[in-house]
């Protein structure tokens, strides 16, 4: 998604706190990519915009079905594999995550920020 590279430069915090600014300034909030960035911190007017841009743009992707479903037997196979070779090394402290588990927690996320930013259905 076109997100990836650039969302790299948000923190964590700091996506959090865009999503909360979206869902206090809605489209018709006087300045209201100055109200988000002043929320976000450490971003500008137009980064705050942008970022919303790029935002509703993978959703509708997403939506219409531009993004590939994850093929998730491969990708459970392959976290089995790299388990099997983790409990083989005798790492009792595996921090993998299976990548269906990310791909499903992406596409809950896009849902959750879709009644934030409201893009009609279909759009």
């Amino acid at each position: 998604m076109a997100s990836s590279s650039l969302a790299c430069s948000w923190t964590s915090k700091q996506n959090k706190r865009f999503e909360e600014a979206l869902a206090r300034f809605d489209k018709d909030t006087p300045d209201r990519w100055h109200n988000v960035a002043r929320a976000v911190g450490g971003k500008s007017a137009d980064e705050v915009r942008r970022h919303y841009e790029i935002l509703v743009k993978d959703i509708m992707q997403i939506e219409n079905d531009q993004v590939p479903i994850p093929n998730y037997r491969a990708l459970a196979r392959g976290y089995a594999h790299e388990l099997r070779k983790e409990k083989s090394k005798g790492s009792r402290n595996s921090v993998l995550t299976p990548l269906a588990r990310i791909e499903h927690a992406k596409v809950a996320h896009s849902a959750h920020l879709r009644t934030l930013i409201r893009v009609p259905c279909g759009f």
